[in-house]
């Protein structure tokens, strides 16, 4: 634990400059704390910064899928609600787990710039004009970036799923 705590400063900043719509990275920070050591527990960690970095993202991943699943609305009259279980069955759920998995890894795979551009066009919804500012770049850098990482990604999850 004391290798994985020294990088907490660093974790900290790369959460907080990668995932800016994240609003509690202190809860990524605890939440990555304890899968590592659970993960730990179940076997030896070669690399304990990476593995920690690795379990940071899919957490906020799965966190900001979460958040545009079920997103919060007021509602003033109870009784308008009309409620119906449309949750998925199990193999729905396994498949979805696995297809996130999968995505993780696509997205792993991009070269830093791409992927950067990537998470925040299609994870965060920022706009190109948006990241072009912030990154210094221009919206046809980003433009481009962003097509890139799609592609790549599709075509990696393609070849994973044997797919045509």
């Amino acid at each position: 634990m004391r290798e994985v705590h020294s990088h907490e400063s660093s974790l900290r900043s790369y959460l907080q400059g990668t995932f800016p719509a994240i609003r509690d990275v202190d809860d990524v920070l605890q939440e990555s704390y304890l899968r590592v050591w659970k993960a730990w527990l179940a076997r030896p960690i070669t690399s304990g910064k990476a593995f920690l970095f690795r379990v940071a993202r899919n957490i906020v991943f799965n966190t900001i899928r979460r958040e545009r699943r079920s997103p919060i609305m007021a509602v003033t009259d109870l009784a308008e609600l009309f409620v119906l279980d449309s949750r998925p069955d199990a193999a729905e759920n396994a498949t979805s787990a696995q297809e996130l998995e999968l995505l993780v890894e696509a997205v792993d795979s991009l070269p830093a710039r791409c992927r950067e551009i990537f998470i925040l066009r299609r994870l965060q919804g920022v706009s190109q004009k948006g990241i072009a500012l912030r990154l210094g770049l221009s919206e046809q850098t980003v433009q481009v970036q962003a097509g890139r990482g799609l592609r790549r990604c599709a075509e990696f999850m393609r070849r994973r799923m044997n797919l045509p």
